[in-house]
């Protein structure tokens, strides 16, 4: 006798089961990827082995490749897993670490003793047995700048933003550090970028620089538009010009800015073409000497009627001895109003390695240089004096002070405030804070409204515990440190006052 099965219990048998089909399925794309990985390595043998632009690839093909990206990977293992908090170069982690906890506003104290490595050329200030009470301490005053000028700037605070321009740094950054600098009641210089409305959106003072292609204030064929730059010196929030001669990471060459970063906004400030190489001239056309320099600095006075001074990395002090000396021929009216002094390890995001490395005197000697200089011919009061270059700590803001600023200037140290993670991607539109990329999708990453706290956290705190560096060295303010206040270590474990060291300066003009 024949059973006869129900037709859906003979479904069911002859169905296959989900699990099955699963793995079959995963089967056939595992088989599909090795495939594609085998063709892949036959395909860049065949490259390799018949390429003649690289031996390590055609003597080793396709394994030759791995070098190339482990030294990509290096730079990141490097920073996150090897390097040690104090060995990172150009900022180590624990430089890094007091920038992010200063700027959320977090405490910066730190338990069980220093991991700084005292070595020789280290400062260490010298604290008084009696230090200044709280209730004593006296605020940081403003100092004015170009007291011959119609148009005097009273500058509030001791610590301000640097040169970066728009177009090296992304619009929402700009936005950001504006705004910032507002609260903290800091001045932002534009870099040589231009003026653009992101730099006026929060209402801070504004340092407008002019670069070697006068972006922002140019004639088409690239000379100085005295026209633009009553312009410019209309906008009540620009308190200043600074003529810039060179910058720290690459003395005797201009500016770069690569052609991705030229958008259709950023070429309109500028005054050039979009999405081509913006390299400004190694120096102004119209400044080859000592005396087109104060021609120069004095005519863009009349005509803005604001203080002017210049930015320089100084290699020799002999053009600056005459420049005093011819100075004290016209009259100290004639003089530029500042010096900006930029230090020859200073940061950018494209730069030859040659010049980065190479050319200019590092900070820690060319401001007590220029101080001195100053100081011998009697203008020393007249021309106040700007330091930067890798000043972003309160005892590198200290220093200075104690060696002569009346003000630092810091860019790197803000950067860090924005969010910078120091991935080294300035120059390439990639940068993945959204800091230096003009990428839509990378800028979103940055909100302007919440770096802006930042920024002015981190700025007010510096002041603050270098107010604290000051009260321990017995002085009521900071501007009153001196170079006495300071010893140098010596490579025999001992300490020099650090104003007992004999500047030796250079006269090479």
């Amino acid at each position: 006798m024949e059973l006869n099965t129900p037709d859906f219990i003979q479904l069911e048998y002859i169905k296959p089961d989900f699990l099955t089909q699963a793995m079959q399925f995963m089967s056939t794309i595992f088989v599909l990827a090795v495939g594609m990985v085998v063709l892949w390595i036959v395909v860049m043998f065949v490259v390799d082995i018949s390429q003649r632009t690289d031996a390590i690839r055609r003597n080793f093909p396709v394994i030759g490749r791995f070098r190339y990206l482990f030294t990509t990977l290096g730079e990141f293992f490097r920073q996150y897993f090897f390097a040690m908090d104090r060995e990172e170069m150009p900022f180590n982690r624990a430089q890094r670490s007091w920038v992010k906890r200063a700027s959320k506003g977090k405490s910066t104290t730190s338990a069980f003793g220093s991991t700084a490595n005292v070595t020789a050329g280290s400062m260490v200030f010298v604290n008084c047995p009696f230090p200044v009470l709280g209730e004593d301490a006296v605020k940081a005053k403003p100092v004015l700048i170009g007291e011959n000028c119609k148009k005097p700037y009273e500058a509030k605070s001791l610590f301000n933003i640097s040169g970066m321009s728009y177009g090296a740094l992304s619009a929402p950054a700009v936005r950001a550090l504006s705004k910032g600098a507002a609260m903290a009641g800091c001045w932002l210089n534009t870099g040589e970028g231009g003026l653009s409305e992101h730099h006026l959106i929060g209402g801070c003072d504004i340092i407008f620089q002019i670069g070697t292609a006068k972006y922002g204030v140019r004639n088409d064929d690239g000379t100085l538009s005295d026209e633009k730059l009553k312009e410019v010196a209309a906008t009540p929030q620009v308190k200043m010009f600074e003529l810039k001669l060179s910058q720290g990471a690459k003395p005797g060459k201009g500016g770069i800015l690569p052609g991705v970063k030229v958008t259709e906004e950023i070429a309109k400030v500028r005054g050039i073409t979009a999405y081509q190489d913006s390299i400004s001239p190694n120096r102004h056309h119209e400044v080859d000497n000592i005396e087109e320099l104060l021609n120069c600095i004095n005519h863009i006075r009349e005509v803005t009627e604001k203080p002017v001074g210049f930015k320089s990395v100084f290699g020799g002090f002999g053009w600056l001895e005459e420049l005093c000396a011819e100075v004290n021929i016209r009259g100290a009216e004639f003089a530029p109003d500042f010096i900006t002094i930029d230090s020859g390890n200073g940061g950018t995001g494209a730069a030859p390695m040659a010049l980065m490395d190479n050319v200019g005197l590092l900070i820690s000697e060319s401001l007590p240089a220029v101080v001195a200089v100053l100081e011998k011919h009697g203008l020393r009061e007249r021309i106040k004096i700007i330091a930067a270059g890798k000043l972003l700590t309160p005892a590198d803001v200290a220093w200075a002070l104690s060696s002569g600023a009346d003000f630092i200037n810091c860019a790197r140290g803000f950067m860090f405030s924005l969010g910078c993670i120091q991935a080294m991607k300035c120059s390439k539109d990639t940068c993945p804070t959204g800091i230096t990329t003009h990428n839509k999708r990378l800028q979103k990453g940055l909100d302007p409204e919440d770096k802006a706290v930042k920024v002015a956290n981190y700025c007010l705190n510096i002041t603050k515990e270098v107010e604290t560096i000051a009260h321990s060295c017995g002085v009521k303010s900071p501007r009153q440190l001196r170079p006495y206040h300071i010893r140098i270590m010596q490579s025999d474990g001992h300490s020099v006052p650090m104003d007992k060291i004999n500047i030796e300066i250079s006269h090479h003009v």
